[in-house]
């Protein structure tokens, strides 16, 4: 009988430590799933984040607005006010501003005015004061032609002493020498220089 009631104790023991577990099992579950539930909300939530921000970076790259590209060439065109002269300077891109829009071009020359902007051609234009600077008189000096820059007050500063002879230069530019041929620029300066030659 002993053996009986122990058996019974036994099997007792047992039903109760099977349904205890299955009590105390059956909760962590629904923890568990309610982790897994807010899990994925999370990771759904950062995918879509993700998601947008790939998205909205497509919509910029491939947005209708115009890039400088590397290749790209910048015309600096300078009117100055007393002589009315413009001169152009042509740079190629700084590396800065390769990809950037016609904003980032005008944040980095603030001042110049964008007269034409496409990816590889870009013309800005400034007005200055004063005159260009490329101002020019050639006189006869001691039997040689001589250059002189005019300067911004008007006088004359010896730029070149050449080894051009005026024996071998025709009357009319001897009579206008001895006034002054005024040339403006560098180009016009050498054309008259290599008549001269």
């Amino acid at each position: 009988m002993n053996k009986t009631i122990m058996s019974i104790i036994a099997i007792i023991v047992i039903i109760g430590a099977i349904i205890i577990g299955v009590q105390i099992c059956k909760p962590n579950k629904e923890q568990e799933d309610i982790i897994t539930k807010v899990s994925d909300e999370k990771i759904e939530d950062d995918c879509t984040d993700e998601y947008q921000e790939i998205q909205e970076e497509m919509l910029q790259a491939n947005s209708t607005e115009e890039k400088i590209s590397p290749n790209c060439f910048i015309t600096m065109k300078k009117t100055y006010n007393k002589c009315g002269h413009t001169t152009s300077e042509y740079i190629a891109i700084p590396k800065e501003l390769v990809n950037k829009t016609k904003e980032d071009l005008k944040e980095k020359y603030a001042g110049w005015t964008i007269d034409k902007f496409s990816d590889t051609q870009i013309v800005i234009s400034k007005k200055e004061e004063g005159e260009c600077g490329e101002h020019y008189i050639v006189k006869d000096k001691e039997g040689k032609v001589v250059i002189y820059k005019l300067l911004e007050d008007g006088t004359e500063k010896e730029y070149e002493v050449t080894d051009i002879s005026t024996e071998y230069i025709t009357d009319t530019d001897k009579i206008n020498m001895k006034n002054g041929i005024k040339v403006n620029g560098k180009q016009e300066l050498n054309q008259l220089i290599e008549d001269f030659e």
